[in-house]
């Protein structure tokens, strides 16, 4: 079924998840109702990704010293995450679990009695190390296991007690640059490691894994303000790493010498582009963005293509087949979209119901990392975040989200939806909104405005606001950096009984409020079919309505949802107008309709329709979102 759009007085109907039609402005005025009473048709799911930060998660440690040791601060381990914090995250709503940092990173630490070099703290962030420097890519992290020994098993017993969970497994992969020192003690026989094989005499090669600088060293970045583990005494902190020739840095840098501010703990990986940005590899023919993953899987299959595409190939089956069920790729946008087409439909082909998540910032690249890059679901950032983020601080208006979604039509589905994650800064901190209770008007929009998955970090639902420096990671933002725990999650974890024992009723309230949400998004038939945006109607005839409301309507052939948000921190009274097309579109004729709030089953309002119109009287409590449920 092709999209069907109506405008009418500001309103807008779609059947989200459809391709959008193209038609002319004079039809689009005198378009009859009918057109949106055809069947709705569903988008198959919509996930919940929950995401912890594994070394974080179960460490109920509460020194937290900045830039403090693993003995010192504690460190959570795959054994923390047990069958019944795995129960409570599924509980909450969660169906699919991100463990970021579970890959071997580097780090300072000395695990040399098993085989594992040790990382030179001048080219490492922080003490824990950042998770986005994979240092082994057929391993995982050497803290986090019991015995550092068995640390593969370890995770591999994670995997089954999340799938007995009912939760899907996603982990990172990090394609667009790897740790300075990476070295595979675990990769498969036959597997050379990323750079064995590489002329170092030229800058650039086809089946080079790295860039190089070629006759010069490289040299740690120089700052004023910033000394390798604060200052520290450490026989390998000296100013110096050994690599010759340097390496290009991974977001790009070419000099040997990177800037404090480039990602000089990382080299930049080739995927066959050449120094002049030009591509070194086949190209997908015309045609191939309305083409399925068997195609594209058919047109690589005998094509050559750079190393570095195989090496990845390789890694991504090397985890799906111990059992991972998804992956986030860390800065997507800097790999070229022809790889991801090899690699995905790769994927796709082996584990077809695998998730692939990726982060992007750059909306003209959309269609083509969706269509062409066979991605599920793409970040959506700079849009529909940073819209919503806006209208939370006051800084912005409802318009601006409704014209994000009108601009993301035919690929809303798409378009993975969060207000936290380990980048952006918690809602709670005062350099975001201040207060968690803000954030549930921007959940209430972000959760139920399409049927993309929904993004929450973890601590996001008892109002984390990550208030301490940690070290190298900052207020604001939970550290990924240093060995810390987390104050909120401690108390919710209480020793390991994973009951919220030690919570504040405020943060009770808060995580009841976000089950009550993410499981009715999973659940909903509604949330996964049409849209009909109520914004500009009610803007022009609501009583009450300003552009700190936002209410849009959400249906499938069995459910019809009216979703209501007030930024305000104030109490608001509403008369919300719902126009023709939508009654037509849900056959409601004239007569009184019940309507009861999902998330809370005892606010009720009443839907009221006379000649062809409807009108709801609502009392908007203060920051406060509601999903009203026809009852017919």
């Amino acid at each position: 079924m092709k999209l069907k759009t109506l405008f009418a007085a500001g309103l807008v109907l779609s059947a989200l998840g459809c391709s959008q039609e193209e038609r002319p402005a004079s039809e689009v005025q005198n378009a009859q109702p009918q057109a949106a009473l055809e069947a709705v048709t569903l988008v198959a799911e919509k996930p919940v990704i929950y995401q912890v930060m594994t070394r974080l998660f179960g460490n109920t440690n509460a020194t937290n010293k900045p830039w403090g040791t693993i003995e010192e601060n504690g460190v959570g381990k795959f054994s923390d995450i047990t069958p019944q914090a795995l129960e409570e995250i599924r509980e909450l709503g969660a169906t699919h679990i991100w463990y970021t940092g579970a890959l071997h990173h580097a780090l300072v630490g000395n695990y040399t009695e098993y085989g594992i070099s040790n990382d030179d703290p001048d080219v490492v962030k922080g003490r824990a190390g950042s998770p986005y420097a994979i240092k082994d890519y057929y391993s995982v992290n050497p803290d986090l296991a019991e015995n550092p020994a068995e640390r593969l098993q370890e995770f591999r017993d994670l995997i089954q007690r999340s799938h007995d969970a009912g939760l899907k497994v996603i982990i990172d992969i990090v394609p667009n640059h790897v740790a300075r020192a990476y070295e595979s003690l675990e990769k498969p026989d036959g597997v050379r490691d990323f750079g064995a094989d590489d002329d170092t005499t030229v800058t650039y090669a086809r089946d080079n894994n790295f860039y190089y600088v070629v006759g010069e060293d490289f040299k740690v970045p120089e700052s004023d303000d910033y000394q390798p583990l604060n200052g520290e005494d450490h026989p390998l902190v000296d100013g110096k790493f050994d690599e010759s020739p340097a390496k290009w840095t991974g977001n790009g840098a070419r000099a040997a010498q990177p800037d404090i501010n480039d990602w000089y703990e990382t080299v930049k990986i080739n995927f066959g582009v050449r120094p002049d940005d030009s591509k070194d590899f086949p190209e997908l023919p015309a045609g191939f963005a309305d083409k399925g993953f068997e195609e594209h899987a058919a047109f690589w299959a005998d094509k050559d293509v750079p190393d570095s595409w195989v090496k990845f190939r390789d890694i991504t089956h090397y985890w799906l087949d111990m059992g991972v069920d998804g992956f986030r790729y860390d800065m997507a946008g800097m790999v070229p979209v022809e790889f991801w087409s090899y690699l995905n439909s790769s994927i796709k082909a082996r584990k077809p119901e695998t998730l692939l998540l990726a982060e992007i910032y750059t909306p003209e690249r959309y269609q083509d990392y969706i269509h062409l890059g066979k991605m599920d679901y793409l970040y959506d950032k700079v849009g529909t975040y940073d819209a919503v983020r806006a209208v939370m601080e006051g800084k912005g208006e409802i318009g601006k989200v409704v014209e994000i979604q009108e601009s993301l039509t035919d690929i809303a589905p798409h378009m993975l939806r969060f207000l936290e994650n380990h980048d952006e800064q918690r809602i709670a901190s005062p350099e975001f909104a201040g207060n968690a209770e803000m954030g549930k008007p921007g959940m209430v929009v972000s959760t139920a405005l399409s049927a993309a998955p929904t993004l929450v970090y973890f601590g996001q639902e008892l109002a984390e606001p990550a208030s301490e420096d940690a070290g190298f990671g900052k207020a604001s933002r939970t550290t990924i950096f240093d060995y810390w725990s987390v104050p909120t999650v401690r108390r919710w974890v209480n020793e390991g009984k994973f009951d919220g024992g030690q919570l504040t009723d405020e943060e009770k309230a808060l995580r009841s409020f976000y089950q009550q949400l993410l499981n009715f998004s999973t659940d909903s038939e509604a949330l996964r079919g049409a849209f009909a945006d109520l914004h500009a109607i009610n803007l022009e005839q609501g009583e009450g309505y300003g552009e700190q409301q936002y209410a849009f309507a959400r249906w499938s052939d069995n459910e019809q949802l009216l979703v209501v948000a007030n930024f305000a921190s104030e109490e608001k009274a509403v008369a919300l107008q719902v126009p023709a097309e939508l009654l037509s579109a849900w056959k409601l004729d004239d007569g009184r309709y019940r309507l009861v709030d999902q998330l809370d089953d005892k606010a009720e309002a009443e839907l009221v329709v006379n000649q062809g119109k409807g009108k709801i009287q609502l009392a908007l409590a203060p920051l406060s979102g509601y999903i009203l449920k026809l009852k017919r």
